[in-house]
């Protein structure tokens, strides 16, 4: 006899990956990834009826509820940021699957469960790490209104899910960095330009008078570069 609910997940996965491979994943193509994946999660893992994923970057104190298949998952997200605890959050720094089984019944987290409790019908979550490090993380987190809703088979499912968010995100964030050097490679070469035409001096040159100046300021040659060609082309006052 055929699984064909397995059969579904498999499929499902596979266009996930099929969309991630023909997509660059920059601005709205990673949100449309990431909403696929939310959905996918409470179409296919066992006992969700709610998912998404929270970002946190630390330095900035700024938190992102991306995907969100229902507004409760946001409320869950805002409580855990406010009471500082939760586990999403603990799923997200340890580097773990973490399940919460009851929230009635749940010793841990306590500020997190109730609030949770006195504001949403939720009553266990299974969140999974998608990535860590000293200035953000980011978790995939599922939720349900039924107690003891999530299984060891559910576990296995959502974390193939989360892999993909993962994915997705580093794809998105690498193509981030891709555009970020080509443009700073722009300004360095505006830049070099002007100071040859200046300085009567060969290009060699121009980019060794860039550096020794990033050197002796200790400032990035792209910044250097970026100051150069703004107050060599200042912007325009447009409240004429």
């Amino acid at each position: 006899m055929v699984d064909n609910q397995g059969n579904d997940i498999h499929i499902a996965i596979a266009n996930l990956a099929r969309g991630m491979h023909n997509s660059s994943l920059a601005g709205s193509d990673v949100d449309s990834v990431l909403e696929s994946i939310t959905a996918g999660a409470v179409e296919h893992v066992d006992g969700t009826m709610y998912a998404g994923i929270l970002l946190v970057e630390k330095r900035k104190k700024k938190t992102q509820s991306v995907a969100a298949s229902d507004p409760v998952v946001e409320k869950l997200d805002a409580i855990q940021m406010d009471v500082g605890e939760g586990p999403c959050l603990e799923a997200a720094w340890e580097h773990t699957t973490f399940r919460l089984d009851d929230f009635t019944t749940e010793k841990r987290f306590p500020k997190f469960v109730a609030e949770a409790l006195a504001q949403t019908s939720v009553k266990s979550s299974l969140s999974f790490e998608l990535y860590s490090n000293e200035q953000s993380m980011g978790a995939l987190n599922l939720f349900s209104d039924q107690a003891n809703a999530f299984s060891l088979a559910a576990e296995e499912t959502g974390l193939v899910y989360a892999t993909h968010a993962a994915l997705a995100l580093y794809r998105a964030k690498e193509k981030e960095h891709f555009t970020s050097a080509l443009a700073s490679r722009d300004v360095i070469g505006q830049a070099k330009g002007m100071i040859m035409e200046r300085f009567s001096i060969d290009s060699l040159q121009a980019f060794e008078l860039l550096r020794k100046l990033s050197q002796d300021s200790n400032t990035p040659i792209a910044d250097i570069a970026r100051q150069l060609v703004e107050t060599d082309h200042p912007a325009r006052d447009t409240s004429a």
